[in-house]
């Protein structure tokens, strides 16, 4: 019922007359708006009261009044509703639900068949001759096809004679995949889908209308993803729902980008229901003149002027599956001939047949691939049909022949159009005879033919509905033949096309030519540029019959080419086309011309007729109309080699453009050979496709989203395309791009042209694509069958065959070939052709024959096998024949190792014959090494019980575990809602192969899920405890127990034991241990798991060459030492924690806790082995999912880490080798002059008296009076401690209160002894001789040193006691520098070299691939077996926690510094274990001058950002060798932007300082580090989020822009937290550098100009005195003004660099105290956060307990980004509005606003706003 509102007053009249019987009735109707609402809809109401229904959602009103203009009295009129609204393109006038029809008489024939009879409501009539009863039909024809049809219950109507479907006899094979559901009143029909019950087409939301000539139907649908209705220009793929009106009726237009109607009449389309890829497609059996809309309801409203309304909906599972429901309904699409695939030259006007020869003669010269040349109308006589020009193609009766000659074919068009004139010699013999058979359509009287006006003047129209016109369009296509030679017909015009409304004499006005309602056709006339609409033809009205005329021409053309080419399959191309003509045809896009929007268009179109059933489809490359460009035709030659139908074809009067007329070496001649030549290679796998069309009607050219519907984002790719499932083009498509901004699905891509596999997938990534070329990708999984190329199909055919493999994620692939004689018909019904089926998988290649019925007779063969992303090489390569076995020679097996590809080459695999190819090496993948401590010894491998199978390959172990190898757990799992437990046991038929290390063969498991992002598994000895890592870590302590919260899930697997754990939302798994390698033994622990990707990151201290871990059989010890960093050295610090990126770009991260000696190895499989000697497997995970969150995740479990003193952010300087005091004096008034900003100095070693700790070395006598006086002009200073304490000294105290409080490590045994190394310190009274060796001078020079136990609690006191009399009595400091705590010791072991006790601890079973392993473990330090004692008391082997000595030095430096100096400081400490972090910072060693050094830096910071340090960086200059001038500088340059910024060097080499150097060097010092300066609130924040948040300030590039896989890889750039890029020179001699720039807007730092590139690397221009940075737009950096140290630069005011994003927006933050102060967060200081949004600057006090003595004012504003021209700048405050100043760029756009002159606290909130010019 309809609301009803007060107030009402209705008026309307309505006169209805019927025959016989008059009756008037009154009816007052009145549409108001309900009182008070602005968007009430109206309701009607006429009278006598009936309530009208109006709907009440704007998306879903359908036009009553569709011919447009309507007012409200004439809307009225019609009785449907009005609501005027302010957008034009909705409905004002709509319908009410008071029209339509009910269900009087329904009758249910069968399951598969109802009935039913409606009747129309009273209502008035839209346009006349409404049908009173119609008849209701549906048929359930199959499990996924319904089929409806509403038509007149009382007399026949016109209905399409569908040449295919009228020969469909079907019935559902099984349980209906859909419901139907009939509504009463009104009429309504509703289609589920029945496994969702969701509803997918329901046509109640508007009134069914069915008059003489007027059809309406509306639907809604399940979804806005609708694809098809044609033919248009559809400038997407995917429709928009915007109230857009389509209209089809076929007409000769050309394709410009408008609505309007093209050739084709398709009223079908498909839609995507959600990303399961359920679809449906509904198609309207109707050929009359229709309007299709299209509305956001979203819904459809059909609009047809006659005949039936003859619905099938069709059901799918895929987009895929409904394109093969729809062909199976209209005919499955013909296999063209062979010849056809190949590339095709055509052109309006040769002007001869001598010039088609030059033409086709010059492209043969290049060698242009190329099989087909046609001529257009210009070969008749005078334009007519079956004549060629006696003068100017005298000779084309042999032209067939002369292509012949070459291998090539010829094709001519013809028009339907036959000229009413006689021949220049005499009679017409084609128009003669046609009129004899009465072959013409006829004027309205059906005698009369029609005459109308073509190309060759008047002409009359074939009617090919009748079979007398059929029957002479054949023989005159025979005739023609036999006298003009040629090898396929091209039909035209066929639309169908005159130059005249209608015909010569006009068309008689009446309702079937004017018509009440014509849909939004062309030029809104039924008769423009066709026939008059009541001309008669067999099939009935050109009224009804006008859109079929291409197709029943099709019908005649395949009939005259079965009889004309006999067995020969040849083929059609038509312009004009219907459903169905795919099975005999294939279409061209029509007259399109020479832009760049036609060229995209292509793309769009080729989809669509692929879904219609057309995939014989393609565009006129280079364009019809105008003159193309080289540029525009270059590109278009590239994706045009693309299409299926790939024809080079322009008009008349315009330039050449066949590619050799651009010259026989120009670039678009090579690329065009180039990518012909690949389409030639490609054609058998092309051919193949179609026979899966013709088979199963899929797509040939595929939609992205066909394969893809799972994301989103590929529902709209349009400007890209497959070939079938497996190969993506990606085409430039625009004017003067190199650069397209491609969607790469989520699966492995391999660069055709390349053959790597790149790293990008599921997602829009930039791709470079210079002029010459095109993106070209394989799809993992996929085998295509490649036959070697040439420059015609009848030359190719000929050659050696190949096959393209492309393995998938899991290292599989599978395709398949086709293949008969390429030109016979029926070779699929006959049997006559090959089909093979490919298979890869695992070990093997299996060909196998599923069809053979063809014998080819070039003895083809299979020459080549490529295979990519083969990740190891395969040495031996056998192929099995029936029961031969033969082996393929190796050097027919070449493998490129960078980029993973395999090649067979020179086999001889006979075409037709199974064969199995079988690698030996696939499998070395999942190798797992069972010798990693011996060279591989195959008798030793069988006494280990091991698989012994020899690989050349000196990585791939020979030696490798069976498959039931390790543990299974034999005990019910412990299954609670935080965890599990349970016991595993050993398979003990393996022994160990120490006897030294016995297996242990029971074990216990825990899981434990410690939050819905975190979890840990340890595995332990239950019955004997064992060491564990005294290390803390924050754990919570309530598990997460609410599954459904957990981002993982973690499932156990029993033989072989294993632990998998996947992440939920993508069903990654990220770690699977189920691998047999599992090993528990006293001293021997080993565990392998499978990684999801490649992509590992971490594990140290070691040095890498690259930041994303090499999975080449890479193996990394870890063992703290004192080792300079190199190749495969495991250095200071021990981390065993990794981040893994999973292909989706997830992250994650995993720590061990283990603190023995140990090893990882990664694979290529992927995966990775941990080896450790002792202790327990005790892992962490966070599950992220972002690279940041996974660092603040295991920072939250080991510690954030510190935060250092603001000073220690400025930049310091140091040296080992200063002579004594003058020389640091010198320095600090030379750096002091030459105003280079310096805030530190240190001392090493030689401060030192004789290298002792805590006493002064009467060199530097003065050096603490002058730090003093220094530190108040605001230089900071920090020395060198070494934990070795000197024990030959006469009076030391710090030795002798060490040995009275048994702070020392001592040996195990009995004695309890101290353990006695040598380290720097000398002997008392000694003159070193430093020309003597090494050795010799440890020997005879060395002290005996004493090794503090930092573990224990007396020690700690000691230390701190140590320190603070330093302090207080010898010389004040602001930080401690901690080295040599690895520990290390100059002798290995003791003095003397002999450790006490069982030597295994020193020379373990299995020792780990470390420097100088076959020293042992002692070497450069302790004996392992000495005794170390935890806080608890427990006795521990230095074997156990020698990795944790630097850690446990650390925390009571850190400690002790705080309390003497009653200061925050900074220690820096070079050994270093997870949570180090917390108290210290680190730097990378003692690194050398070395070029190679600077990049490697980058990775060290890098990799201790993921670790949780982030005070890092690395010695400036280098420590070892002398520093080369330009690399110092570059390095100075670099340094800048190190976190810990120190120029650093050894003894002995020459001065590297700043001021050592040049003007030059000084100047540009001074400039880099007066940036690093300005910047210095940015970083003091990003340290303060560090440590309140644990987010990195050293951050990778991923970390950032983690969905673009080109950051994956990149470590030669890094980013100050998310906004400031860093861009170094990092080699030699140069003097630009090539640097990425993430998709996002960025700022060039020193001019604030935008950048116009984004998403892609560019070359930066670096002189030698400029580093390369960049501000990322949508960031707000704080600032200063820079000076000589930080306790002068922090008195300036604080100014802000706002860089606007491509939004206009920014935000940033600030954090300050007084920098120094300990534990000021939250209680003396300050936190602000900015926001810049619709052109103002917002600030906002987050936190502030800041001392006033630490205010900060508000300086100077930078605003960049700011385009339009700023015309104000206003300033307030709570209190008060300012008008600051100001000043604007007009090249770079950056606004200057001075806000220095007004003194404003940055403590108060503000807002500063900027006006632009209007």
């Amino acid at each position: 019922m309809g609301r009803k509102f007060s107030g009402l007053e209705i008026t309307l009249m309505v006169l209805f007359a019927m025959m016989l019987v008059v009756a008037v009735a009154l009816i007052a109707v009145l549409a108001t708006r309900e009182e008070g609402s602005k968007d009430a809809v109206p309701t009607v109401t006429p009278v006598p009261p009936v309530d009208i229904i109006c709907p009440n959602t704007v998306a879903e009103r359908v036009d009553c009044f569709p011919e447009g203009s309507a007012s409200k009295d004439q809307c009225l009129q019609r009785g449907c509703c009005w609501g005027p609204l302010d957008q034009s393109n909705v409905p004002w006038c709509f319908f009410s639900g008071n029209h339509g029809y009910t269900v009087v008489k329904r009758n249910q024939r069968s399951n598969t068949r109802l009935e039913a009879l409606l009747e129309r409501k009273d209502s008035p009539s839209l346009f006349g001759d409404d049908i009173l009863q119609l008849s209701f039909t549906a048929e359930m024809q199959t499990e996924n096809r319904l089929r409806f049809k509403i038509t007149d219950a009382k007399k026949d109507r016109f209905e399409v004679p569908h040449e295919h479907v009228k020969s469909l006899s079907s019935s559902p094979a099984g349980p209906l995949n859909y419901e139907l559901e009939l509504l009463d009143n009104p009429f309504g029909v509703r289609v589920r889908r029945a496994s969702t019950k969701k509803v997918l087409f329901d046509t109640s939301m508007a009134p069914l209308v069915f008059a003489d000539q007027y059809l309406q139907l509306s639907a809604k649908l399940a979804t806005d993803n609708i694809y098809g209705l044609g033919e248009h220009v559809h400038q997407n793929f995917r429709h928009s729902v915007d109230w857009k009106t389509w209209p089809i009726f076929s007409r000769d237009a050309f394709p410009n980008g408008g609505t309007h109607n093209l050739y084709g009449h398709y009223p079908y389309f498909m839609c995507l229901e959600d990303e399961t890829g359920k679809s449906f497609g509904v198609f309207l059996m109707n050929s009359n003149a229709m309007d299709v809309v299209l509305q956001p309801a979203p819904a459809v409203t059909y609009r047809t002027i006659g005949g039936v309304l003859d619905f099938y909906i069709m059901l799918g599972d895929t987009p895929e599956a409904i394109v093969q429901e729809f062909t199976m309904l209209v005919g499955r699409p013909a296999i063209p001939p062979y010849w056809s695939l190949g590339f095709q030259l055509s052109r309006w006007d040769y002007g001869s047949l001598a010039e088609v020869k030059t033409v086709v003669e010059r492209n043969r010269v290049i060698g242009l691939p190329y099989d087909i040349q046609y001529t257009d109308i210009d070969y008749m006589e005078e334009k007519k049909d079956f004549t060629y020009d006696m003068v100017k193609f005298k000779d084309l009766p042999q032209f067939a022949d002369y292509m012949h000659e070459q291998g090539q074919k010829y094709i001519l068009i013809l028009d339907p159009a036959i000229s009413t004139k006689k021949r220049i010699n005499g009679a017409y013999g084609s128009y003669d005879r046609g009129s004899q058979t009465e072959a013409w359509i006829t004027e309205s009287d059906g005698k009369t033919p029609l005459v109308g006006e073509v190309w060759p003047g008047e002409t009359v129209f074939p009617d090919y509905t009748k079979q007398s016109c059929i029957n002479w369009w054949v023989d005159e296509i025979r005739r023609f033949h036999k006298e003009v030679k040629h090898d396929a017909i091209w039909i035209d015009m066929n639309e169908v096309s005159s130059f005249v409304k209608g015909s010569n004499k006009g068309c008689t006005e009446n309702k079937i030519n004017n018509p009440p309602y014509i849909p939004n056709i062309l030029d809104k006339l039924m008769y423009s540029k066709t026939l008059c609409m009541d001309a008669k033809q067999a099939w009935g009205n050109h009224y009804d019959v006008h859109s079929l005329y291409g197709y029943s021409m099709v019908l005649a053309t395949e009939q005259a080419s079965k009889e004309v080419f006999s067995s020969n399959r040849s083929f059609i191309l038509t312009r004009s086309s219907f459903p169905g003509v795919g099975k005999y045809s294939g279409h061209w896009l029509g007259d399109n011309a020479a832009t760049w929007n036609d060229l995209k268009w292509a793309i769009p179109g080729m989809l669509e007729f692929n879904i219609f059933g057309v995939p014989y489809i393609g565009a006129d490359i280079c364009g019809f109309f105008d003159n193309t460009t080289v540029e525009l035709c270059t590109r278009w030659m590239q994706v045009g080699a693309f299409y299926p139908f790939s024809r080079n074809h322009n008009a008349q009067g315009y330039k050449d453009q066949d590619p050799a007329s651009f010259g026989p070496n120009s670039l678009l001649v090579n690329t065009s050979k180039h990518y012909l030549e690949i389409r030639y290679t490609l054609l058998p796998y092309l051919y193949t496709l179609f026979y899966k069309a013709h088979i199963n009607g899929d797509t040939v050219v595929r939609p992205i989203m066909h394969e893809f519907y799972s994301d989103k984002a590929a529902w709209t790719v349009d400007r890209q395309f497959l070939w079938g499932s497996h190969l993506l083009i990606t085409p430039v498509l625009d004017n003067g791009v190199d650069t397209v901004n491609a969607y790469i699905p989520d699966a492995v891509w391999y660069d055709y042209e390349t053959e790597k596999k790149i790293k990008e997938r599921k997602g829009h990534f930039d791709m470079k694509l210079p002029i010459d070329k095109l993106g070209l990708h394989i799809r993992g999984g996929a085998i295509l069958p490649t036959q070697r190329p040439a420059v015609t199909t009848t030359h190719s055919r000929r050659l050696p065959m190949g096959l393209i493999i492309a393995l998938d994620d899991n290292n599989q692939a599978s395709g398949e070939l086709f293949w008969d004689d390429g030109d016979s018909r029926d070779t699929v019904s006959t049997g006559a052709y090959i089909h093979y089926q490919f298979k890869f998988s695992k070990e093997s290649l299996l060909m196998e024959v599923v069809h053979n019925g063809y014998t080819d007779p070039n003895d083809l063969v299979f020459e080549n096998i490529t295979v990519l992303g083969m990740s190891s090489p395969q040495i031996n390569v056998t192929i099995i024949e029936g029961g031969k076995v033969s082996t393929v020679p190796g050097s027919d097996i070449q493998y490129d190792d960078m980029r993973e590809v395999l090649y067979l080459r020179r086999l001889h695999l006979q075409l037709a014959k199974n064969y199995t190819v079988r690698f030996s090496g696939v499998s070395t993948l999942e190798r797992f090494n069972c010798q990693p401590d011996i060279l591989p010894d195959e008798n030793d491998c069988s006494k280990r019980g091991c698989i012994w199978e020899p690989s050349d390959i000196n990585v791939v172990p020979s030696c490798y575990y069976p498959s039931d190898y390790g543990y299974t757990y034999d005990s019910a799992l412990q299954n609670t809602s935080s965890g599990l437990t349970f016991t595993i046991t050993r398979n003990q038929k393996y022994r160990s192969p120490w006897a030294l290390s016995e297996n242990i063969n029971t074990l216990r498991v825990e899981i434990t899920y410690l939050t819905d992002h975190s979890l840990r598994f340890k595995i332990y000895d239950p019955a004997e405890k064992r060491y564990e890592v005294p290390v803390p870590i924050n754990i919570s302590k309530n598990p997460e127990t609410d599954e459904a919260k957990r981002k993982y899930e973690v499932k156990v697997s029993q033989q072989p034991f294993g632990i998998r754990v996947i992440r939920k939302d993508t069903g990654t798994t990220i770690w699977d241990s189920t691998l047999p390698t599992f090993t528990f033994s006293d001293m021997f622990i080993q565990i392998s798991t499978r990684l999801p990707s490649r992509n590992i990151y971490g594990f140290g201290e070691t040095e890498h060459s690259s930041f994303r871990h090499d999975l080449n059989w890479q193996t990394w010890g870890m063992f703290s030492k004192d080792q300079p960093p190199g190749d495969k050295m495991n250095c200071y610090g021990v981390h065993p924690f990794y981040m893994g990126l999973e292909t989706t770009g997830h992250a994650h991260g995993v720590l061990l806790l283990n603190s023995n000696a140990m090893d990882v190895t990664l694979q290529p499989t992927p995966a990775l082995t941990y080896r450790t000697i002792g202790g327990i497997l005790d892992f962490y995970m966070v599950m992220g999912p972002t690279p940041e969150l996974v660092v603040q995740q295991y920072t939250d479990m080991i510690g954030r880490p510190v935060l250092p003193a603001y000073w220690s952010l400025g930049f310091q300087l140091c040296r080992y080798g200063y002579a004594n005091d003058q020389e640091i004096k010198t320095l600090y008034q030379e750096m002091k002059d030459a105003g280079i900003p310096y805030d530190v100095q240190y001392a090493d070693i030689d401060y030192m008296e004789r290298q002792v700790d805590f006493k002064l070395n009467p060199a530097f006598s003065g050096l603490p009076e002058w730090v003093e006086k220094m530190q108040k002009e605001g230089l900071r200073f920090i020395f060198i401690l070494d934990p070795a304490i000197s024990a030959n000294e006469t009076s030391y105290p710090a030795y002798e209160r060490g040995v009275r409080e048994n702070v020392f490590i001592t040996s195990s045994l009995d004695d309890h002894s101290i353990v006695w190394g040598k380290v720097w310190p000398d002997y008392p009274n000694v003159t070193v001789n430093e020309s003597l060796d090494w050795d010799t001078q440890v020997k005879i020079y060395r002290a005996y040193t004493a090794f503090p136990d930092f573990f224990r609690n007396t020690t700690a006191a000691w230390w701190h006691r140590e320190i603070s009399e330093f302090y207080n009595n010898v010389m004040k400091f602001d930080g401690l520098w901690i080295d040599m705590n690895e520990p290390a010791s100059f002798v290995h072991g003791t003095v003397g070299g002999k450790c006490p006790g069982p030597s295994k601890y020193d020379y373990p079973p299995y020792m780990p691939p470390l420097e100088s392993k076959h020293e042992g473990l002692k070497h450069k330090t302790l004996c392992m077996n000495s005794q170390q004692v935890l806080p608890n008391g427990d006795a521990v082997k230095h074997y156990d926690v020698h990795n944790l000595y630097g850690w446990s030095h650390t925390k009571p430096t850190y400690n002790a510094l705080r309390e003497v100096t009653k200061k925050r400081g900074i220690i820096v400490t070079r050994s270093t274990y997870p949570s180090s972090g917390q108290w210290a910072g680190h730097w990378l060693g003692d690194n050398s001058a070395t070029w190679n050094q600077l990049h490697k830096s980058i990775i060290g910071m890098m990799e201790f950002s993921l670790f949780g340090i982030s005070y890092t960086g690395a010695d400036i200059c280098g420590f070892f060798n002398p520093a080369t001038y330009e690399m110092c500088l570059r390095w100075m340059q670099l340094g800048a932007f190190y976190p810990y910024s120190r120029n650093h060097n050894g003894k002995g080499n020459p001065r590297q300082d700043p001021v050592s150097w040049d003007e030059t060097f000084i100047n540009a010092s001074r400039d880099v580090l007066n940036t690093r300066y300005t910047l210095l609130p940015y970083l003091y924040t990003l340290m303060y989020e560090a440590h309140t948040k644990g987010s990195t300030v050293i951050r990778p590039l991923l970390h950032e822009f983690v969905e673009d896989q080109t950051t994956w890889d990149i470590d030669k750039q890094f980013l100050w937290g998310p906004a400031l890029l860093i861009t170094p020179v990092l080699e030699e001699g140069k003097t630009s550098v090539s640097g990425y720039l993430p998709n996002s807007r960025w700022y060039d730092y020193y001019k604030g100009e935008a950048l116009k590139v984004r998403g892609r690397f560019v070359d930066m221009d670096a002189p030698l005195n400029h580093i390369n940075l960049h501000v990322r737009g949508g960031y707000i950096l704080p600032w200063q003004k820079p000076e000589f140290n930080t306790h002068l630069s922090r008195k300036n005011p604080l100014g802000l660099i706002v860089a606007l994003s491509d939004t206009g927006k920014a935000q940033g933050t600030l954090f300050w105290d007084d920098g120094e102060g300990i534990d000021t967060i939250g209680s003396a200081s300050l936190l602000v956060s900015f926001t810049a949004t619709m052109n103002t600057l917002t600030s906002s006090v987050q936190h502030n307990s800041l001392p006033s003595a630490h205010n900060l004012t508000l300086g100077d504003v930078r605003v960049w980004g700011a385009e339009s021209l700023i015309t104000n700048v206003t300033m307030q405050t709570a209190e008060i509005t300012f008008t600051p100043t100001f000043k604007q760029n007009s090249v770079t756009r950056e606004l200057f606003i001075n806000m220095s002159d007004i003194f404003h606290l940055v403590h108060e909130g503000f807002n500063i706003t900027w006006t632009t010019e209007a």
